[in-house]
């Protein structure tokens, strides 16, 4: 059984390391973001000009009871119409008894230029939250908390992006949760003469990248994922990656909440990629947990043109 106590604890730790507020929904920050940038930007979708189909899987502080798992697919086309970019995206994010649940649909409309394309995109689809109060185990088991339940459980959630790209270098702005909807939390507790409330908080997003070839057979791959929500401190993932012989990328992160990163990614076929990050946290978790691990597999397929050549790409 999930321990009500040590739950407490955890929550204390994430509210005071995020410095969210309790009314605060903050989503989930993959240190492979740059292999899966739809799920922070819908103008993404299309823009590997293939079918491409990526998923991440995160298991965090591992060694303190109830810390988050997270799970995300995505996938996302160009039409036939060059203009056109299409997505779908999906999200699992589990922290001790409370499960989040996302699923959107994303379009994005390419503007295209010479040697680069200006996308505007926008996602729409629901947010879902649940909470298994049958997991806890708490000491008192009369705690008036347990009374509260989730009242509004789905809600709708809309996102909105810019994505400008070319061959060798990528800039994105992005928002998400647009709609900030509030799901309703009801109390038996006699001090509560309201409901309160939890708030999806909007996310803001940027993101840039480059691929810069120091010779033949290497290519310098720097990337930079930065985030803002409000009662929340600034967030910024810095990487350096190096692409060898268009088969292994080998890379290290900075996370500002005092964490380093490593990560290596595989071209195991020109359609088929494998990848590995191990977080290390310097802050007071350190304690408490040995690092979070990330699991990448990545599918690009050319649906329109199957007798092209594929070359490596870096976005």
């Amino acid at each position: 059984m999930f321990n009500f106590e040590i739950m407490k604890k955890l929550m204390i730790i994430v509210i005071l390391f995020t410095g969210t507020a309790t009314f605060a929904q903050q989503d989930v920050l993959f240190t492979q973001y740059m292999y899966d940038k739809l799920e922070y930007n819908p103008a993404y979708a299309g823009s590997q000009d293939l079918f491409a189909m990526d998923m991440l899987t995160r298991i965090q502080w591992v060694g303190i009871t109830g810390a988050p798992k997270t799970i995300s697919f995505t996938a996302h086309t160009p039409l036939k119409d060059p203009h056109i970019g299409l997505g779908f995206d999906a999200i699992r994010d589990e922290l001790g008894p409370s499960t989040n649940y996302g699923v959107k649909g994303s379009f994005a409309y390419r503007v295209i230029f010479p040697t680069s394309k200006l996308c505007f995109g926008v996602a729409a689809g629901i947010q879902y939250a649940d909470i298994n109060w049958n997991a806890l185990d708490p000491k008192d088991q009369n705690d008036y908390e347990l009374s509260n339940h989730v009242k509004n459980k789905v809600v709708p959630d809309v996102d909105f992006g810019i994505y400008y790209y070319g061959t060798q270098f990528y800039v994105g702005l992005s928002s998400k949760h647009l709609l900030q909807n509030q799901m309703v939390v009801e109390s038996t507790s006699p001090a509560d003469a309201e409901n309160s409330y939890t708030k999806l908080m909007r996310h803001f997003y940027g993101m840039a990248g480059g691929a810069f070839p120091l010779g033949d057979n290497v290519v310098f791959l720097p990337s930079i994922l930065c985030k803002y929500v409000q009662n929340s401190p600034f967030q910024t993932d810095l990487n350096v990656s190096f692409m060898i012989h268009n088969v292994l990328t080998l890379g290290a992160s900075y996370r500002t909440d005092a964490a380093a990163c490593l990560l290596a990614e595989v071209n195991i076929t020109k359609s088929l990629t494998f990848g590995y990050s191990y977080d290390i946290w310097f802050n007071a978790l350190q304690s408490y947990n040995k690092g979070s691990h990330e699991i990448h597999l990545g599918c690009y397929l050319d649906i329109f043109d199957k007798n092209r050549m594929l070359t490596p790409r870096y976005f």
